[in-house]
């Protein structure tokens, strides 16, 4: 979703898109064949690329977590951005830039503490793996490259992710408060994000942790009733703490009840505009 989305953006600007995919990649302007565990098959390719946007991952969200499901998450992350790491390090001519997905998983539950880059990991399933997925990401700095880990807040899009998941039952008005709803959640706008990572191609400035998240985190009861307000819905049937940890086990502490209010303190000083800082006008403008 992410990916398809800044590929628009960047060739509207000019620049030249080559997926780097396990299929042909279609609908773009070139492909190179990757297979996440043993890296690209043919690395040479990237002596022609400026610059590396690494977005690849396990949906986290896809089902109940159990052993199986957080091995791959993990790995997914982990290895995958490993193996592009050492493809760049087998050529002679390397990209200046790699950026590289991470999220806003990174600081696990931190209550109302408000959380800027310079922010402690917390603890956790989903600390542990951003630590890790960062930390191989880095490793491309010692090649030469700049090297961006954009923190990817719960990104609002009506063509996937939670925002998608959300749409019908409170369309149906059965919309309402998860947990005790005052948990904060972080949010971006698709349209936003794609246009963080092109300021974060564009800005050499930009470099290690970078918070792609809206200034203005609202808590669950917050976003639920905006939500419902912009759907023209009632919010009324709340999901308590328990029915979501029965329903979805692990994943429910970590995605839904979870209180991670991250504010984007690079991104503001540097100057960066948002297109919709507010919640409301990004789901007018995203579910338009």
């Amino acid at each position: 979703m992410v990916g398809s989305a800044l590929a628009d953006r960047l060739r509207e600007s000019g620049k030249s898109v080559i997926a780097i995919s396990r299929s042909d990649g279609g609908g773009y302007d070139d492909t190179i064949r990757w297979d996440p565990e043993s890296g690209l098959t043919n690395p040479n390719r990237l002596e022609s690329v400026d610059a590396i946007v690494h977005l690849a991952g396990e949906n986290i969200a896809a089902g109940r977590w159990n052993d199986s499901v957080k091995r791959r998450i993990r790995n997914s992350r982990v290895n995958g951005t490993r193996s592009l790491v050492e493809s760049m390090a087998s050529v002679e001519k390397r990209p200046k830039l790699f950026i590289c997905a991470s999220a806003i998983g990174y600081y696990g539950d931190r209550g109302s503490m408000e959380l800027p880059e310079s922010a402690e990991p917390g603890e956790g399933f989903l600390p542990d793996v951003c630590k890790e997925w960062e930390a191989e990401a880095d490793a491309a700095a010692e090649l030469g490259c700049r090297v961006v880990n954009v923190r990817i807040g719960m990104v609002l899009s009506p063509k996937g992710g939670a925002l998608a998941k959300m749409l019908l039952p409170f369309k149906l008005g059965a919309g309402g408060v998860v947990g005790p709803g005052t948990q904060y959640w972080s949010w971006i706008g698709l349209h936003d994000l794609t246009r963080i990572i092109a300021f974060c191609i564009d800005n050499e400035e930009m470099s290690g942790p970078v918070n792609a998240v809206s200034p203005h985190p609202p808590t669950n009861r917050e976003f639920t009733k905006d939500l419902g307000r912009v759907l023209n819905r009632p919010t009324i049937i709340p999901m308590p703490a328990f029915a979501a940890k029965l329903a979805l086990g692990e994943m429910a502490k970590a995605l839904l009840l979870a209180s991670t209010r991250v504010v984007p303190k690079k991104l503001e000083k540097a100057g960066f505009k948002y297109d919709h800082p507010d919640l409301t006008g990004c789901l007018q403008h995203e579910l338009s």
